[in-house]
């Protein structure tokens, strides 16, 4: 009898050896195929990171350029100067965005790759330890008191059964590697889904930038058709300036979600909000302008499901999934509608973006519980009890407070440049979407500054005007 027992037990045995060196020879054995392309994939985005680099260090010489020409007196020459530098920023921003776009794709074929990979790996691991499962099974199905009787004396079954134990644990082992693989999984198709939102982003970036170059290449025809005598009284242009300056006093400033407002009245604000946090309004607004000439899909949700956060588009009843976290945000969202006395199902907010929630609020585009957080600063900055992040003056305030803790207040433009990336893209600001974002604000706060100093200048003008029209009644009584 034991010499039958034995015999079985070696017959099972065997497999479950086979079947062992079968599992680690394929799971730990990467393949020469997928060692070549995934070493060819991390070439090619060295290399796009290498050309990158360089783009990027010409385009922070012209941002450089453009600034000091922007400080000298006006003239021709300087404006020409500008355009020009602007129209080669932008060609270098187009050509840094391809880049910037082809690397998305390498990071894309690389994670495919690595999910089809990971898949594969975990079939095979599932195969190998439904085999392992069925020889253990088979053991088991042999009676234990026949196995025990088999023997002539106790210990060799208890020595027999030891051999039975790596058994065990390599069950065990196997199913922990398949979670192992089935969380790595989950997280390579997370980053997929990020590459792919990042290159959805770059793409808009992109079409940004060229309408930009299509604006500066109009400029310079229209500089270049002057005559020779309007180029010699250039600085005649400088009334054009004070013109426009007076366009934007009088100009509804289109705050997205909200009524417009007039540019003085939301100057008026972001000067206010400067007093409580150091951020320079022209860098403010630029932040809001920037929001809207992007075009996301903002306001244009309704969150009807409160328990999910799925909804329908406000105008097109297109249904969305994951308009708003549910766990992050429902219920701050539910909290504000609550104190705010709106009903959370018809208050719009922004659309899901390509890999991540919506549910921003108003022109500040707050999500709910970053909002909550804010609230009580806000509402000490503000004098308001309940603020609301559809009132451009609270939006403005909650703004510059955000913009403020990110490094704003500094007003550098390196520190204004890295709070604008963090403002667009949180954690992932030195991305290119978020580094994009920062210098295209850079870009309008640098427009909207030279507008302010044109408004403050007259304004000065006219008070000293006034006083002196003012000197000369009290001297001619």
């Amino acid at each position: 009898m034991f010499v039958i027992i034995v015999s079985q037990m070696s017959k099972l045995l065997k497999p479950l050896v086979v079947l062992l060196a079968f599992f680690i020879f394929f799971h730990f054995t990467p393949s020469l195929a997928e060692e070549v392309n995934q070493n060819a994939i991390k070439e090619r985005r060295e290399e796009l990171q290498r050309q990158l680099d360089i783009k990027t260090g010409e385009i922070e010489v012209l941002e450089v350029f453009i600034r000091q020409k922007g400080n000298e007196a006006v003239s021709f020459e300087r404006d020409i100067a500008i355009v020009n530098a602007k129209i080669k920023k932008a060609k270098l921003y187009i050509q840094r965005l391809d880049m910037e776009i082809a690397k998305t794709k390498t990071g894309i074929a690389k994670k495919s790759e690595q999910i089809i990979t990971l898949s594969d790996k975990s079939e095979k691991k599932k195969d190998s330890l439904a085999e392992l499962i069925r020889k253990n099974n088979e053991m088991d199905s042999t009676g234990l008191a026949e196995i025990v009787l088999g023997y002539q004396k106790m210990s060799d079954f208890f020595v027999a059964e030891d051999t039975l134990e790596p058994i065990h644990r390599l069950i065990q082992d196997k199913l922990d590697e398949i979670k192992s693989t089935k969380k790595q999984t989950e997280k390579e198709k997370d980053d997929l889904t990020e590459y792919q939102a990042e290159q959805v982003q770059l793409k808009t970036a992109q079409e940004v930038e060229r309408k930009k170059l299509a604006a500066n290449e109009a400029e310079k025809k229209k500089l270049l058709k002057k005559t020779e005598a309007e180029k010699k009284s250039y600085q005649a242009t400088m009334l054009l300036k004070q013109k426009d300056a007076a366009k934007i006093r009088s100009a509804l400033f289109a705050l997205r979600d909200t009524v417009a407002i007039p540019f003085g009245e939301a100057y008026g604000y972001a000067l206010e909000a400067q007093k409580k946090t150091g951020v320079r309004p022209a860098f403010l607004l630029a932040i809001l302008t920037q929001e809207s000439n992007l075009g996301e899909n903002t306001g244009q949700c309704l969150v009807i499901n409160l328990n999910t956060g799925d909804g329908v588009g406000k105008n097109t009843g297109k249904i969305f999934k994951g308009i708003m976290k549910p766990n992050r945000d429902i219920k701050p969202f539910i909290d504000i509608a609550s104190r705010l006395g709106f009903d959370p199902k018809t208050k719009p907010v922004s659309c899901p973006q390509p890999g991540g929630y919506g549910g921003a609020m108003g022109p500040s585009q707050f999500i709910p519980s970053t909002w909550i957080s804010y609230e009580k600063i806000i509402s000490s900055a503000t004098g308001v009890i309940t603020p609301d992040p559809w009132i451009p003056r609270d939006a403005f305030f909650a703004s510059s407070i955000y913009l403020s803790d990110l490094g704003a207040g500094k007003g550098a433009y390196n520190a204004e440049h890295t709070a604008a990336a963090k403002y667009y893209a949180g954690v992932r600001w030195a991305r290119p979407s978020g580094q994009n974002y920062g210098s295209s604000v850079m870009e309008f706060a640098a427009e909207y500054q030279e507008q302010i100093d044109i408004i403050n200048k007259l304004a000065s003008l006219a008070a000293r005007f006034a006083e002196s029209r003012r000197e000369s009644r009290r001297a001619s009584r």
